[in-house]
């Protein structure tokens, strides 16, 4: 091998390896035609275009194909003198394709430079057909024969029906067409105009195969007619230097094509394998279309791969906004005065007094900071049950808002193609209510913790312990709760004092009275900060069987990238090859 094409090589078996590893987990549309492109081109690369570039001078490998009773079997034995294929009425005849070459080129066929993904099973030359099998592991062995009807440079495979009845006949069959240097392809005066058959050499005139059409059963009275048909159709087709071969409807004799009727052809592949150039011309104008059509092909499993990472990024963002939208909907709440309704206005209210105290505040303001003093030095209620209703609030609204944020996913995943399939197992690895009061309830409690604590830090001051000890860090604790969850800034304005009921106002001065109104924004505002982090960090927790499925999905984003720079190095080894 020389140094350049060892070059070639090298960047093939990297294009190669890169879109064997490439996935298509999300059943976005044509997800099915882009695993099926991807593996056919592997293929493509691991039956033909690699073994070929190594090995240049390996004998021309000629698959005869067709349709099913075109008689493939019967012309091999033909064209080799000899039954090596077994033929027969019933269809289809040919499961386990057959290799045939010369005894001198054993080497070139023993081991699995060609075809590797099928299993070799070699027969003794002298050994008799090997009867059609209905053994379902017939289409993944190649049986391979040593045989002195074949010239040397030249080997033949005598394929399965390419429309057979037999799904894994018919890939088989394709294989074998796409691993050939040559085809033989075999139709009959009845039969050349058949879609399939038609499909396939329109692909192979794609690739630049060589090709060699025989026509068999041709009434002698039509083979003009026939024979003008369908040279027209070959030239259509864009395989107008395609050798055409007609073999005239006549008996057999020994079950065996007539002579004069099969000289033609044994003769036209004989002259390509005793010329070393015509050899050399055949495998590579087939190898060159061979590898034109693989990075065709290779750019469109990149860009399916890069609709794979586009989809992924698309269920990543739904999974975010959803994420986002609880945590903005919390805030929300948390903002506007809305908590401090119901259970957790009343227990505040029995916290702090109403009746006189209160109409106290509203009534005379000057004399406000006299009526705190008073109050701190008086026996408030206990501060539990404003704890456990505030507690409780939050709660219930990061529950709600948890499960809000699943059900828009559920929502949004069933329309969308690549979530669909994921939808069920997301679902299926969520929390259970239970779990998810119990993780909201942790995160509350230590919300609370954390509060608390930033009023002991605030007031270590000796300056504040005879004002603290008065009402107790809890009791300024559940005041500071208050502020937060009635105001945006730390200090309550007018509108907010609508919102909280006005009984919010008592809290800030309580705070402002003992901390001054500058620490009191300042606790209001690291308060709120952690109060959406642990809000942020249970919607994270609720929400990860989503983000884990994506995260566990084997899609990568910048595959198109390195296939298409993969792709680029391919065509310049190719042009320091011409």
């Amino acid at each position: 091998m020389s140094v350049s094409t060892h070059g070639a090589v090298t960047k093939l078996r990297a294009l190669r390896d890169l879109l064997a590893a490439v996935a298509f987990p999300l059943q976005v549309d044509r997800v099915a035609q882009a695993r099926a492109a991807a593996d056919h081109v592997v293929n493509q690369l691991d039956d033909y275009v690699l073994p070929r570039y190594e090995r240049l001078d390996a004998p021309l490998l000629a698959v005869v194909g067709g349709s099913t009773g075109a008689g493939k079997s019967t012309l091999v034995n033909s064209l080799l003198r000899t039954t090596v294929a077994a033929s027969s009425a019933i269809r289809p005849t040919t499961r386990r394709p057959l290799l045939l070459h010369h005894p001198s080129e054993a080497s070139w066929f023993n081991d699995d430079r060609i075809l590797p993904s099928l299993a070799r099973v070699r027969v003794s030359p002298d050994a008799p057909p090997t009867p059609a099998s209905l053994d379902p592991s017939a289409h993944t062995e190649l049986e391979i024969r040593a045989t002195t009807g074949l010239p040397q440079g030249l080997a033949m495979v005598d394929a399965p029906d390419v429309d057979s009845v037999v799904d894994e006949n018919r890939q088989v069959a394709a294989q074998l067409l796409a691993a050939a240097d040559l085809w033989l392809f075999l139709t009959t005066a009845s039969r050349y105009a058949d879609a399939v058959p038609w499909d396939l050499l329109h692909d192979a005139a794609s690739r630049n195969t060589v090709v060699a059409i025989i026509l068999d059963r041709v009434p002698p009275e039509v083979l003009d007619e026939v024979r003008t048909d369908l040279a027209r159709r070959l030239s259509e087709a864009g395989l107008v230097n395609a050798p055409l071969f007609a073999i005239l409807e006549s008996p057999l004799v020994d079950n065996r094509l007539p002579e004069a009727q099969i000289a033609p052809i044994r003769d036209w592949l004989g002259g390509l394998a005793a010329d070393a150039s015509s050899r050399s011309r055949v495998a590579r104008q087939t190898l060159d279309g061979a590898v034109e059509s693989v990075l065709d092909q290779a750019a469109r499993v990149g860009a399916a791969a890069q609709e794979q990472a586009v989809a992924a990024d698309r269920l990543r963002a739904q999974v975010a906004d959803a994420r986002d939208a609880a945590l903005k909907r919390v805030q929300d709440a948390t903002l506007d005065g809305s908590l401090l309704r119901g259970e957790v206005l009343a227990r505040w209210q029995e916290f702090v007094g109403t009746g006189d105290f209160l109409r106290s505040v509203e009534a005379q303001v000057g004399r406000f900071r006299d009526r705190v003093s008073a109050f701190l030095r008086g026996q408030p209620q206990p501060t539990e049950p404003v704890e456990a209703a505030i507690e409780e609030g939050l709660l219930t609204l990061l529950e709600s808002e948890a499960q809000r944020a699943a059900a828009a996913l559920d929502h949004a995943w069933r329309f969308e193609g690549g979530g669909r399939d994921l939808l069920g197992s997301a679902l299926k690895g969520m929390p259970s209510d239970a779990r998810l009061r119990g993780e909201a309830s942790r995160h509350v409690v230590r919300w609370q913790s954390d509060l608390l604590n930033l009023v002991r830090d605030e007031g270590a001051d000796r300056r504040f312990t005879a004002r603290m000890l008065s009402l107790g860090v809890n009791g300024l604790g559940v005041a500071l709760m208050i502020l937060i969850l009635a105001s945006t800034g730390g200090v309550i304005t007018g509108a907010e004092v609508a919102a909280a009921g006005g009984t919010a106002v008592v809290g800030q001065k309580l705070l402002e009275a003992v901390f001054g109104e500058d620490a009191v924004r300042r606790m209001a505002k690291q308060a709120r900060v952690q109060l959406h982090e642990h809000a942020q960090s249970l919607l994270a927790w609720y929400l990860a069987p989503f983000d884990d499925l994506l995260d566990a999905l084997p899609v990568k984003a910048n595959v198109k990238r390195e296939i298409d720079a993969a792709i680029a190095e391919v065509r310049t080894a190719q042009e320091e090859l011409a």
